[in-house]
């Protein structure tokens, strides 16, 4: 019976299989049932001897002087030899334990996903990936514009999961990013037809893993992968979910120290502060102080948002354009005022309030 060990890898918890048989006689004794010469070819395109390096057609083709069309014959004889072998027969409750462990995951899984849970090297994932191609009760997908190449064991839920998360990827605008209780949330109401048992939040997080248009951030925020809030390349991408996160205006040196906080990703102040000019996300609204554009801040010195305030409201009198500009910059009284009696911007009334000029 397989079982899900936790091991902690780069202080993370990391899921591995464990398995009743040992994958490296069960995979021994397959080859064995094959011809020595589709032996040796399977040995080499599956990784399955001394080095894990998984060969091509073309190489194997090149080093026995055949075509690649020739090789991969072999390949398919030695396979059909395999799956018509009594050893294969005789190691059905291997590949059973084998397919339970894929339902167990939801059924469908992205190929790297499963091979790095089902071995923790090169070799191992070798040898398990060279059974689930030997095995019948596997179907692999291959990789398209839309999915990761994935392996499952159950053809009708693998067809409503594909169906499932092309609808939820209409449904989501090209800015839009959820917390993730929320898309998993939207993603359950795709799930018409499915299975109970397989709806659990991991199972549920897994399976979204193999759309290639929805992705998810460091904040486990998720939405189209190419959102610019998921997009993460560079720190001005770090800088702006540091920012929204803290979820008010921040000084340069301490959105600088929150990245390596959050991301654990080296941010140098005076770099960090270049990549907030350089943006149009971010605003500057006091003496080094950045919030984020979609909050309702707009570019500009104390004087355009005065002129803003003004254009927007009408003559308004002191203390009320100091009550409004104090809400879009970080700035003293002293500043506001020392912009608003600049005659060549801004005039004073008769009756004390001010006008454009």
């Amino acid at each position: 019976m397989a079982v899900i060990t936790n091991k902690k890898k780069n202080g993370k918890a990391a899921n591995t299989a464990s398995f009743s048989f040992d994958s490296t006689a069960l995979v021994k004794r397959l080859l064995a049932a094959a011809s020595e010469r589709s032996r040796k070819v399977l040995i080499q395109r599956f990784g399955l001897g001394t080095s894990p390096k998984s060969e091509t057609l073309e190489a194997i083709g090149d080093r026995l002087n055949i075509t690649r069309e020739r090789v991969r014959q072999i390949e398919a004889a030695g396979l059909s030899a395999i799956r018509g072998s009594k050893v294969f027969k005789e190691s059905g409750a291997a590949f059973g334990e084998l397919a339970r462990y894929i339902e167990s995951l939801g059924a469908i899984v992205a190929e790297d996903t499963l091979l790095n849970m089902l071995g923790k090297d090169d070799k191992t994932r070798n040898r398990f990936r060279f059974l689930l191609v030997v095995g019948s009760a596997f179907i692999r997908e291959r990789e398209t514009d839309e999915f990761l190449a994935r392996w499952h064991v159950d053809a009708a839920t693998a067809k409503k999961i594909h169906e499932a998360l092309t609808r939820l990827y209409s449904s989501l605008k090209d800015d839009d990013v959820f917390p993730e209780g929320e898309l998993l949330d939207r993603f359950l109401d795709e799930l018409k037809g499915v299975n109970d048992a397989y709806k659990n939040e991991e199972v549920l997080k897994r399976w979204l893993t193999l759309s290639k248009h929805i992705g998810s951030n460091p904040l486990a925020e998720w939405g189209r992968a190419t959102a610019p809030a998921i997009r993460i390349k560079g720190i001005r991408d770090y800088a702006y979910l540091a920012i929204k996160r803290h979820g008010s205006p921040m000084h340069f040196s301490e959105v600088s120290k929150a990245i390596s906080a959050l991301f654990s990703k080296k941010a140098h102040i005076a770099t960090t502060h270049n990549e907030l000019i350089k943006d149009p996300r971010f605003v500057l609204v006091g003496r080094g102080l950045y919030a984020l554009t979609e909050w309702g801040y707009t570019p500009g010195v104390v004087r355009d948002v005065i002129h803003e305030v003004l254009e927007k409201n009408g003559p308004l009198k002191k203390d009320e354009i100091i009550k409004h500009v104090r809400r879009a910059r970080f700035v003293k009284d002293n500043t506001i005022l020392v912009n608003l009696n600049d005659p060549r911007h801004f005039k004073r009334l008769k009756d004390g309030r001010y006008s454009v000029v």
